[in-house]
């Protein structure tokens, strides 16, 4: 049977090469004691995979090693990518990840556990990172609500996190920073708003704690926000995080037909405003997104929805922090 570090087949490795030119192109390079450079995404459904090049219509899932080596390719320009929508099932991202160590293994992951019930839909919340320029440094937690935080009023829309928000944190060079990662419910507009206030204000309380430490707090994943100035937006924000402005133009679905129809994903922090302490890392003004829709498996003709379910449905995103010594 095939496996993911065989060699691929020519097409494919034609396709691959000409992936590569374009995330030289909309990506900044990784510069040793430069920049770090922090992504997100949700790749759909990311758990099990079919073991060939290319899945046919009676394959189940079908995503196969194609599709796996372009996840792959475009996670590989980030140090640290948080990925949502890990399920229980981990071949895909145990392939992905052997075919990123072969033959020089210097990628790590963490994970959580599965979410039970219902609303956490069987998902875990994942880190993969290259140790060449990030490491784990110590802490790994999920938070929860402590219940005297959550008044009568709210209990009914809100008994805690639907899907455990997932802190890590990471060194590199001297900079140390924590990364937490969350898929906020979906659920109905009332849900989701009562879950991004609360995460909110918890991430506002923490960030004043581990400011003692001289840590960075960042927040990534999929928020399911609405556009700007919409109420759950307003309650993504309202203790003090920020998007930066070069992410509001970002389209963050392969559906959407323009940017700014949500703000689902996203990279914020504290900017100093309403009391919490200002990011300590030095943002270079470089973030963006990465539209792989007419860039992979092109020989296939595939619906937007196919295609979503083969790669994704949403486009990863990007920060870069200069690391240059001061």
């Amino acid at each position: 049977m095939v496996e993911i570090t065989d060699d691929a087949p020519a097409s494919v490795e034609d396709e691959l090469r000409e992936l590569r030119t374009e995330l030289d192109d909309r990506i900044p390079a990784k510069w040793l004691d430069h920049n770090l450079l922090i992504g997100t995404w949700n790749i759909r459904c990311f758990g099990n995979v079919t073991k060939k090049w290319v899945s046919t219509s009676s394959d189940s899932p079908k995503r196969d090693l194609h599709s796996l080596l372009c996840i792959a390719e475009i996670v590989s320009r980030f140090d640290v990518v948080a990925i949502q929508e890990v399920t229980g099932n981990l071949r895909a991202l145990r392939y992905m990840l052997k075919y990123l160590n072969y033959p020089d293994p210097h990628w790590g992951l963490i994970l959580t556990d599965v979410t039970r019930g219902d609303p956490g839909h069987d998902e875990r919340l994942a880190f993969v990172f290259d140790k060449r320029r990030a490491n784990l440094s110590g802490l790994a937690c999920e938070l929860v609500i402590p219940e005297d935080k959550v008044p009568d009023a709210e209990a009914a829309t809100l008994r805690q996190f639907a899907r455990t928000p997932y802190a890590v944190s990471f060194v590199s060079g001297n900079r140390t920073f924590i990364l937490v990662t969350l898929h906020v419910i979906y659920g109905n507009v009332s849900q989701r708003e009562a879950e991004l206030k609360k995460i909110a204000e918890w991430l506002s309380e923490w960030a004043r704690q581990v400011n003692a430490w001289d840590h960075n707090l960042i927040a990534l994943g999929d928020f399911n926000t609405n556009r700007r100035g919409d109420k759950l937006y307003d309650a993504f924000t309202s203790t003090g995080l920020e998007a930066p402005q070069e992410l509001h133009d970002v389209r963050r679905t392969i559906f959407a037909d323009s940017a700014g129809e949500s703000y689902y994903d996203q990279v914020a922090w504290f900017t100093g405003d309403q009391g919490a302490p200002r990011l300590s890392l030095e943002y270079t003004g470089r973030a963006g997104g990465f539209d792989f829709v007419d860039l992979v498996l092109k020989d296939r003709a595939l619906s937007k929805t196919s295609l979503s379910w083969r790669i994704s449905d949403h486009y990863p995103l990007y920060v870069e922090f200069s690391m240059e010594k001061d």
